[in-house]
């Protein structure tokens, strides 16, 4: 019998492979991406590539990450019959779209992208920029396209990064004549960048204030007792406020009660309601998400030839399906391809 053709909306996402995911990662987009891989076809780019533009100093780090992030992948649910996953290194076709890319966006637009901008002083490269640094949104332009995704869930930072994929997307168009590839929307998820433990920043394995999600329960229940409440809060009895509050903030995020969380903040607003009663209740939420993929993560690492066979098949199907649009761009372009045709 003929195989259906998928005319679901495509997905790309994925994760640069700088190290293990944590809690940001899962509130921020693999619980979505659980859900949307049943009512998309989901591609997740396992960039190692592109984790060596600030990370060249260390490739082996890298290399070893991707298999880390493939285990937190499974490990959250993430089904490899339905969702391909993939490693970015392995395919040809998505470096060869950056250089055509790169010529169809100018420096000083590139430097300009806000996601970049930001990122590199957060980073303080100065002008010590290593360009595939500088060239990440004609890199992701490249991603984006390649898989011909018209869905790519980012934080509202990485949206600047959507809109100039579009912008390159639209100057081939016009260049050829022809509408060969498609516009993407950025889909921002309802949580948004989930704070740091130390509730200074945003959780980032760097910063030191991130919680993995292979965290063990005595780890959670210490990263929980070191979270900073409300520095007035100083007795039980005394009135709080929850806005700030990064105990309350993760108790939005993660507690599925949202009754007994609104309960538990009118109480704390009012008074008569301490911080370990209300960091007990995060704590035993966060034992339970983590604790069963923790436990599914275990299993996986006891067997890593499933993992690499899922990363092995993942990449060959991303590798046919990007090497197909490489040629179509190329062939637009009207750039020479000794194929079987010979032309």
């Amino acid at each position: 019998m003929p195989i259906e053709p998928d005319h679901r909306p495509v997905i790309l996402t994925g994760d640069r492979t700088t190290g293990p995911l944590h809690l940001g990662h899962y509130a921020g987009s693999l619980k979505n991406r659980v859900v949307l891989q049943h009512t998309h076809r989901q591609f997740l780019l396992l960039a190692d590539a592109q984790a060596l533009t600030d990370n060249a100093h260390d490739p082996a780090k890298v290399r070893r990450n991707v298999i880390e992030v493939a285990l937190d992948y499974l490990a959250v649910g993430i089904d490899p019959s339905v969702t391909t996953i993939c490693v970015q290194s392995a395919l040809p076709a998505l470096a060869e779209l950056t250089m055509l890319y790169l010529n169809f966006v100018t420096l000083a637009r590139l430097e300009r992208n806000p996601t970049i901008k930001d990122e590199i002083q957060a980073r303080g490269f100065g002008r010590d920029i290593p360009a595939g640094f500088l060239c990440y949104p004609a890199a992701q332009a490249a991603y984006i396209t390649a898989f011909k995704a018209t869905v790519v869930p980012v934080g509202e930072d990485q949206a600047p990064i959507v809109e100039q994929t579009n912008e390159i997307v639209r100057r081939i168009n016009r260049q050829v004549g022809n509408d060969i590839l498609f516009e993407a929307r950025a889909s921002i998820p309802e949580i948004g960048r989930l704070p740091g433990v130390d509730g200074k920043a945003k959780m980032s394995k760097s910063q030191g204030n991130a919680l993995l999600l292979s965290a063990s329960d005595g780890e959670i229940t210490e990263a929980v007792r070191r979270m900073h409440t409300d520095p007035d809060h100083l007795r039980a009895s005394d009135p709080g406020h929850v806005e700030g509050n990064v105990v309350f903030t993760y108790l939005d995020a993660f507690d599925s009660d949202k009754e007994a969380v609104s309960e538990l903040k009118a109480h704390y607003q009012r008074g008569g309601l301490g911080d370990m009663s209300v960091k007990n209740r995060l704590a035993t939420v966060l034992r339970e998400i983590i604790g069963p993929i923790r436990e599914r993560r275990s299993r996986l690492e006891r067997d890593p030839d499933y993992v690499l066979d899922i990363l092995r098949n993942g990449t060959a199907r991303a590798r046919d399906l990007t090497a197909k649009t490489h040629a179509e761009v190329r062939a637009a372009l009207g750039l020479f391809s000794f194929g079987e045709t010979g032309r």
